[in-house]
């Protein structure tokens, strides 16, 4: 195996989960008589650029196919995020109705519905047909396509380049790195601005994520990678931010080499407190493993011991990253009845590996359980006011990274 985006040998492991079914393949009812698929969840660290990766075990079109459940309309929090940060490069940037904004991975409309309501033209890359029919319901032009540079070369020769560039949670998701970034390059207008968000390698560590890790997600980013691997086609980052999204995220402000945006001292700032931190040195990125280790076992316990005592456990929030952790712990039904989710798309299913049941949220308040797991942990504030009426019959909230609290 080799690095994805320097070509470098991969031999220094940086986390091994062992085998796991993709983490958004839910099961339906009829799916429970048959076998899942397994793959190896093992990431690499390339000792020249740095770049944390999992192989591709599974094409990128299987793991985001027509069936796929994410729809990231059913979050307040994410849905506020994303206005605000429309309403803030609307500002920045000068956009206006002669602009033309794109969004690769659009997802189901849930920030280009905000760009619309600015009256800025927009159009959403979305290679997932159930998401993207979504986004077409509220009016917004989606093209069902995964975004490269042959792609951008074609979309340009049609209709010309892009003033704003939007890549939320997509580049982890990439897994021919260097076609996706050259894509950027061709479709970014002369002075168009591309803003890129990711989740922070360096708050992975730091906050001993390691649920955040599954097929989907190829790559795992630190700001130096990034930075060296859009300047080796061409764009240059200008300004970065540190967010507080999915646990750490960074935004990214890039821009034609040539391009006159000026650099901010944030991108000096934030270069040396990675340098700081060691993740430039191999050092920083061995003795992972144990401390994803000491998660599940300590998480495992409690389970247990909630089991012997008649209590009742149950999940919030049929995440990727609670499949991660379930899996990893070998979590089944006996020791976590039930996931609710708000997501009808996932009501219904169960979830992979474990074959837990996702149903609504009635069933809390039917059940009265002890217990409520919030497994996207990084959306506990707004579950924990959504779900505030447990406290009636003495139940509490459970997270179990980075360590396991219970409130």
């Amino acid at each position: 195996m080799k690095c994805r985006y320097c070509q470098t040998p991969l031999h220094d492991v940086f986390l091994d989960l062992g085998s796991a079914p993709p983490s958004n393949a839910f099961l339906n009812a009829a799916e429970l008589n048959s076998p899942e698929l397994h793959f190896p969840l093992r990431l690499y660290t390339c000792t020249d650029c740095h770049l944390v990766q999992v192989e591709e075990v599974q094409k990128h079109d299987a793991l985001f196919s027509s069936d796929y459940v994410y729809f990231s309309s059913y979050s307040r929090t994410w849905l506020a995020h994303a206005k605000n940060y429309v309403d803030r490069a609307v500002e920045r940037l000068g956009l206006d109705s002669q602009s033309l904004v794109m969004e690769i991975a659009s997802n189901d409309g849930y920030l280009l519905q905000y760009v619309k309501a600015h009256g800025i033209p927009c159009v959403g890359i979305e290679p997932t047909a159930s998401t993207a029919a979504a986004a077409r319901e509220r009016g917004i032009e989606t093209l069902d396509r995964f975004f490269g540079k042959r792609f951008a070369q074609n979309y340009t020769a049609a209709r010309g380049q892009a003033d704003l560039v939007i890549a939320n949670n997509v580049l982890a998701h990439v897994p021919d790195l260097n076609d996706f970034v050259a894509g950027l390059n061709v479709v970014l207008a002369v002075r168009g601005v591309i803003t890129v968000e990711f989740p922070h390698l360096l708050q992975l560590v730091a906050q001993r994520q390691f649920d955040t890790v599954y097929h989907e997600h190829f790559s795992y980013f630190s700001f130096h990678t990034v930075q060296r691997i859009f300047a080796s086609h061409g764009l240059r980052i200008w300004d970065v931010e540190e967010l507080p999204t999915h646990g750490g995220s960074l935004r990214l402000w890039a821009c034609h080499d040539e391009a006159l945006h000026r650099e901010t001292p944030a991108v000096a700032a934030l270069l040396a407190k990675e340098r700081s931190a060691g993740m430039l040195e191999m050092d920083y990125y061995h003795g992972f493993q144990p401390l994803a280790d000491d998660i599940k076992n300590t998480f495992l316990a409690f389970l247990l011991d909630c089991k012997r005592n008649d209590k009742q456990v149950v999940g919030y929030g049929a995440a990727a990253k609670g499949n991660t952790l379930l899996n990893y712990a070998g979590i089944r039904p006996d020791l976590l009845g039930y996931v609710v989710d708000a997501s009808p798309h996932k009501q219904g299913r169960y979830l992979p590996g474990s074959r837990i049941p996702v149903v609504e949220e009635a069933c809390i308040r039917e059940s009265h359980p002890n217990f409520v797991v919030i497994l996207p942990w990084n959306l506990r504030e707004e579950i924990t006011q959504q779900l505030a009426y447990i406290r009636e019959w003495g139940g509490k909230f459970v997270t179990a990274i980075p360590r396991l609290v219970m409130s």
